[in-house]
């Protein structure tokens, strides 16, 4: 067996589950899970029109490099919305089969594994494929911890000299998760200076970018670069998905874009990866990139949702409406001090909601474990299932007080 595997910690909610083992819910109380990431909201009609309307694509193979119908409104999309000059849809755009495995695979073509000394980068807390990437690409993760005075954006300048010449990979989530928070242009051009001193690849990870709060819409990594004068994308590539966007997790559907060089090695390890994309999910997914409406009115659920749950939950938590995505991310320990994991066990045992400890999104690096009295709260839901969560979680917090 490959030892590399060894590494690997168990996924967050496998440690939930442990967590909770054993625990008898309240049954006065119906369960509600604000635990997992899992869009809630209903598919629209026009991608599941689209997905039965071709379904005589089950009979055909499909290549590693999509249809070029596809690849065209995938990039005609990352045009309108990034504003970014006309993308060549043949060279900077690859779909993938939703960016979970896109994320994984990417370090399996970045790193140099004759190099024993390679780091991996990424924020802490984090999505935890970028440390296992790390681990079984040869690699070691490096941890630069959130920043809550910067919003929680990773602070780079913490970041010993000795260690940049050593990383080959560099992953940032933005808008983050979990904490919602968003990079600016001059957090971009940072990293760009970096890359373009030690040389290594920038994987931005940005599921979550459709789903904001304020008027501008997020900042791309790929918009960034436009904006810096950053032509061909050097060592950028960017990564996004249908999942949030449009509700449609089960179809696992997204993109890699940017840099055409790394993309050509790319492709040539997803061809033999395996990871081709059904004609069928093709078809529906050009439906989905195509329109704007649906995506609209999802934002619209998700706004009229947080403006109502945040300020209830603002009374009793340490917690604020973040800049993105669809998570809360909420500081617990005013609680005689009481962790995140105490916290969840007790709220779930006392009324049957459930919420995720945010240690168990990070890991203890340079002294802390930057999730540790916090947990991730999941507004997926409906709002009325949200807001019934929200309001179970006063009264157990005015209990504890």
């Amino acid at each position: 067996m490959n030892p590399l595997l060894n590494k690997l910690q168990p996924y967050p909610f496998e440690k939930l589950k442990q967590l909770l083992a054993g625990v008898k819910p309240n049954a006065a109380y119906a369960p509600i899970s604000l635990g997992i990431g899992e869009p809630k909201h209903p598919t629209p009609a026009l991608i599941k029109s689209a997905l039965s309307d071709n379904l005589a694509g089950l009979a055909s193979y499909p290549t590693t490099a999509g249809s070029e119908a596809l690849r065209g409104a995938i990039a005609g999309w990352l045009e309108r919305r990034y504003r970014l000059p006309k993308i060549d849809a043949a060279t900077q755009i690859l779909p993938v089969n939703g960016s979970r495995e896109a994320l994984f695979a990417l370090a399996q073509t970045v790193i140099d594994p004759t190099r024993g000394d390679a780091l991996v980068m990424c924020p802490n807390p984090f999505y935890q494929i970028y440390e296992g990437a790390a681990y079984l690409s040869g690699a070691q993760p490096y941890f630069v911890n959130s920043d809550p005075a910067r919003n929680f954006a990773p602070d780079f300048k913490s970041v010993p000299a000795d260690i940049w010449p050593r990383v080959q990979l560099l992953y940032i989530c933005s808008p983050g998760n979990p904490t919602g928070a968003v990079l600016n242009l001059d957090d971009w051009k940072e990293l760009f200076d970096l890359s373009d001193k030690y040389g290594f690849v920038i994987a931005s990870d940005e599921c979550y970018s459709e789903i904001f709060f304020k008027s501008e819409a997020p900042l791309g990594g790929m918009e960034a670069a436009h904006m810096l004068g950053r032509t061909g994308y050097p060592r950028l590539v960017s990564f996004s998905s249908l999942s949030k966007r449009s509700n449609v997790p089960g179809m696992r559907s997204g993109f890699v874009a940017g840099d055409a060089e790394i993309l050509k090695k790319y492709l040539l390890y997803r061809t033999y990866h395996g990871s081709a994309m059904s004609p069928s999910v093709q078809a529906a997914s050009v439906a989905a990139w195509n329109d704007e409406q649906h995506v609209e009115e999802n934002r619209a659920k998700y706004i009229a949702k947080f403006n109502q749950v945040t300020p209830l939950l603002e009374e009793v938590l340490d917690v604020r409406l973040p800049d993105a995505s669809f998570y809360l991310w909420a500081k617990v320990d005013r609680y005689s001090g009481m962790s995140d994991t105490e916290f969840a066990k007790r709220l779930y045992a006392e009324y049957n909601v459930t919420v995720l400890p945010g240690s168990y999104l990070a890991r203890e690096a340079h002294g802390i474990n930057p999730g540790q009295n916090r947990i991730r709260m999941a507004l997926v839901a409906e709002v009325e299932e949200c807001l019934e969560a929200a309001q179970r979680i006063v009264e157990f917090t005015k209990k504890l007080s």
